[in-house]
């Protein structure tokens, strides 16, 4: 195929070399027209015949003199390629600079966000540590006899402000996460026992709302490198989210394998509503729910993933999210195991 191609010349890589020509002179308009049909009437013949050929066949133009144009419109080429690089060069200085201040900008007020919301947690704490201590004496009847209702009532109100505490310290760790200030106690723990705790304290609502909470852990997986604590938080928050999207009949299952002799993979499945593959990703954007309606079905504040993500990779592991619309999903990440 190669062998078919004309020979590159630089009068190809001239536009417009005849108006050119014309311009400087050398050849008036109607040769110039001559010489075009002349170039025609070669190329109907087979004959591959570019314009300039076409003068010199014609003695129009001497070969000199046809160097010299193609040289002088290769010289104006490149002048007018090295200014358009020079100006491209300067937009993308220019470009590179307004996107590194938008960045920055971004940067200044995400620091704004976490800083916010960690002194509005803060203030929200102390009036609600008041609250909880009177609601704490009523209820013993510490400052006098209350009746049966009364006591509901004040039940009622413990368990909203429960809620409101741990709405509260989440909103604290998100903080504390956003700006890079959450500690991590990493030591040997127990996996097995955080697992079994989770799945206890869930079992209330998860009786209430009819879904079935299960465990399958192997008696032989060893403990992993993890901070107690917040392993123990992400465990309850997966366990907790996989009994809110999960109808009534449904189940939740918290497994333990070991993957190969250094890795332990944990994992959350649930028979539940799911999610669609495209919207993903989004259910790790902090203060993000897909159900974003003023009317939506299911509660929280949008931050308990994004935390989950962050104390995992805090771990120096992944969290794996997949699941299928209608059928339910599974979340597991792989701790570090510690042998003896």
């Amino acid at each position: 195929m190669s062998q078919n191609l004309p020979k590159l010349t630089p009068e190809m890589l001239i536009p417009r070399m005849g108006e050119y020509i014309v311009q400087k002179g050398l050849i008036t308009d109607e040769q110039l027209q001559k010489a075009l049909a002349y170039q025609q009437e070669q190329v109907a013949l087979g004959v591959h015949c570019l314009l300039g050929q076409a003068l010199m066949d014609l003695k129009m133009l001497q070969r000199d003199m046809l160097d010299q144009v193609i040289t002088e419109q290769i010289i104006q080429l490149r002048s007018a390629l090295q200014s358009a690089n020079r100006n491209l060069e300067q937009r993308v200085k220019e470009r590179t600079s307004e996107l590194n201040e938008a960045l920055q900008r971004l940067s200044e007020l995400n620091q704004m966000k976490a800083n916010f919301v960690a002194n509005i947690s803060h203030e929200l704490r102390t009036p609600l540590t008041h609250v909880k201590g009177y609601l704490e004496l009523l209820v013993t009847e510490s400052l006098g006899g209350i009746s049966d209702d009364q006591r509901h009532a004040l039940q009622v109100t413990q368990r909203a402000t429960n809620k409101l505490e741990s709405i509260i310290e989440d909103l604290i760790m998100f903080s504390l996460a956003s700006r890079g200030e959450m500690s991590m106690r990493l030591d040997q723990v127990d996996i097995r026992r955080v697992v079994s705790l989770a799945v206890k304290s869930s079992l209330p609502k998860a009786e209430e709302r009819g879904v079935q909470v299960l465990a399958a852990i192997p008696e032989t997986i060893p403990p992993v490198q993890a901070d107690s604590e917040k392993l123990g938080w992400v465990l309850n928050q997966l366990v907790d989210n996989g009994i809110k999207f999960t109808p009534s009949g449904g189940s939740v299952v918290v497994s333990l394998k070991e993957e190969g002799r250094n890795l332990v993979q944990v994992s959350i499945t649930d028979t539940g509503i799911g999610i669609p593959s495209s919207r993903l990703k989004e259910i790790f954007e902090p203060f993000h729910q897909l159900d974003g309606s003023s009317t939506r079905h299911y509660g929280g504040t949008g931050l308990g993933l994004s935390l989950v993500r962050q104390i995992v990779e805090a771990h120096g592991s992944l969290l794996d999210a997949q699941s299928v619309e209608g059928k339910g999903s599974t979340f597991k990440f792989p701790l570090l195991a510690v042998r003896d």
